[in-house]
């Protein structure tokens, strides 16, 4: 999986500098994305601060693990019921 670049810290300094005033096309320039991604952090960590964003960090980690348990329990049901179905 591919790493990100920056961390949640980084992006929220990158939105306060937004937030302050600094042009979009200027901090893009500066921290080397484009303005699209500067729009995208927005959307995703507009308003947060720092903890809130771990918060969502660890949320969103322990729901992959949520959804990964569920598939394989719904997988494993399904594998049952396919070897009971059959006749001996």
């Amino acid at each position: 999986m591919k790493r990100a670049r920056f961390t949640e810290e980084q992006i929220i300094a990158v939105l306060k500098e937004h937030e302050a005033g600094a042009k979009t096309a200027d901090l893009a320039r500066k921290h080397g994305v484009s303005e699209a991604t500067i729009y995208n952090w927005k959307a995703k960590f507009g308003g947060m601060d720092v903890s809130e964003a771990k918060r969502l960090r660890a949320l969103e980690d322990e729901n992959a693990k949520l959804k990964k348990l569920l598939a394989e329990q719904m997988l494993d049901a399904a594998a049952l019921r396919e070897l009971l179905s059959k006749k001996w």
